[in-house]
């Protein structure tokens, strides 16, 4: 028997907002003017207009009293991020929700799917109702990853129906695989039966236990532990099988290999309902990086060869590669400037991703804003609020970009508490001038609103 729950709504509306400092006067009417408007639809140079957070016209020649100019950039739907470590609760030394959601909007984003790498994990209904709580005061969305087990231990199955009944439609335990073929079996029985996507992170502990990054010509050189391709291979080979057994969706997390994006491609090509994503760090660095031994470059799973970064890109290109996601890992600096086989794994990127796709990814700009907006917000079960065609009746989650601004990445860390960016000195193209929620300026003019 089910545990009654309170119920989430399924949208945040604009009264939930809880500005931390005083808000610029925002009109309740207004036209974005003069964009170049990009969706799933296709492009095409119209006026926005937006009333009580809707748009409520798209065309030539709108007018109202408050026009916004967006001459030279680019209106596109709110980017999604599937996957986002937040840290709240236990870990606010790193990252809040507030603060995580600065960076994503600040980064293009109206929405979040929150990883449940959290003290205590997100496995259970009242965890899962704390942290909706802490995002209703979010300048995004923020949508929650429940754990597939008990405290993300690979040992118990955790209460899903629970979770799922609060609206959370993705469980991973997200930082490890889980290693239990029939435990892993059962969980994919029990996700179709609720009708969630299961998303792993694969990752063999008995390969990778005691690595730190990727095993190679580097490695060896380096004198480092190194974890082989095959620690990730073998567990992406097992959850195809076992997505086959089962029939359920399968979501597979920050592929890093040639071998990990040919085996997807031939298994999504085949009819298999799976999907799977790529994190910036690896279609941009590789693990040369690690030469440097700065504990910046350490992530799972790891920076891989020049091979593998160029497979990733292809996979993007092609389309077998669903999802540009961040995994933005914040850590506090005493703990990631600690030596590099002792530092935590992990990189910020919620406020770079846009810019490193547009920079180094050569693909016309509809299929980056694919991966990055309406085709993870379809994964997420975020479709009908983010990533939508823009036009009339369709919810204002919008973002404004430059595509031709060239800016260089420092190493602030930017709205992050963190500071653990791999990219500092990088000049990248590609630059967000304003983001809206729910037709509230979130993000206007570079700057965060609350």
């Amino acid at each position: 028997m089910l545990i009654p729950v309170r119920p989430i709504p399924a949208t945040l509306t604009l009264a939930t907002l809880i500005p931390r400092k005083k808000v610029r006067p925002v009109p309740s009417e207004f036209v974005l003017k003069g964009g170049r408007v990009l969706d799933s639809t296709g492009e095409r140079f119209e006026d926005i207009a937006i009333r009580d957070g809707e748009i409520v016209g798209v065309g030539p020649d709108l007018s109202s009293s408050t026009v916004v100019d967006v001459s030279g950039c680019v209106v596109a739907p709110g980017l999604v991020d599937l996957h986002t470590h937040l840290r709240e609760p236990g870990k606010e030394e790193a990252e809040t929700i507030e603060s995580g959601s600065r960076a994503a909007a600040l980064g293009g984003y109206t929405a979040v799917v929150a990883m449940p790498n959290t003290t205590p994990a997100i496995d259970c209904a009242s965890v899962v109702r704390d942290v909706y709580e802490l995002g209703s005061r979010a300048l995004c969305e923020v949508a929650v990853a429940g754990a597939i087990t008990v405290n993300r231990s690979g040992d118990a199955l955790s209460p899903m129906a629970e979770m799922a009944a609060l609206g959370v439609k993705i469980f991973t335990d997200d930082g490890a695989g889980v290693q239990d073929d029939r435990l892993m079996r059962r969980a994919l029985e029990y996700a179709a039966g609720l009708g969630v996507t299961l998303a792993q992170h694969c990752e063999v502990a008995s390969l990778s236990e005691g690595t730190c990054m990727h095993e190679g010509e580097v490695s060896a050189r380096l004198g480092l532990a190194g974890q082989p391709a095959e620690a990730e291979e073998l567990m992406v080979m097992r959850d195809i099988a076992l997505a086959r057994l089962t029939g359920a969706r399968m979501h597979f997390l920050h592929l890093s290999t040639a071998g990990s994006v040919a085996m997807v491609a031939a298994a999504k090509a085949s009819g298999l309902p799976i999907t799977c994503e790529a994190a910036p760090h690896h279609f941009t660095l590789t693990d040369e990086c690690c030469a440097s031994f700065d504990p910046v470059f350490k992530v799972h799973p790891p920076l891989r060869t020049r091979h593998d970064v160029e497979a990733v890109k292809a996979g993007l290109r092609s389309g077998s590669i669903d999802a540009i996601a961040t995994d933005h890992a914040p850590h506090p600096a005493q703990e990631k400037e600690r030596p590099f086989d002792q530092a935590p794994p992990g990189m910020l990127g919620l406020e770079y991703a846009l810019a490193l796709a547009l920079t180094e990814l050569d693909m016309p700009l509809a299929d980056v804003l694919a991966r990055l907006s309406w085709q993870p917000a379809a994964i997420a079960g975020l479709g009908s609020r983010h990533g939508c065609v823009i036009a009339a009746a369709s919810p204002a989650n919008l973002m404004v970009f430059n595509p031709e601004e060239t800016w260089t990445i420092d190493a602030t860390g930017g709205a992050s508490r963190s500071s653990n960016v791999p990219y500092v000195g990088r000049e990248v193209r590609g630059k967000v001038r304003h983001t809206l929620r729910d037709g509230v300026f979130m993000v206007r003019d570079g700057v965060a609103q609350l």
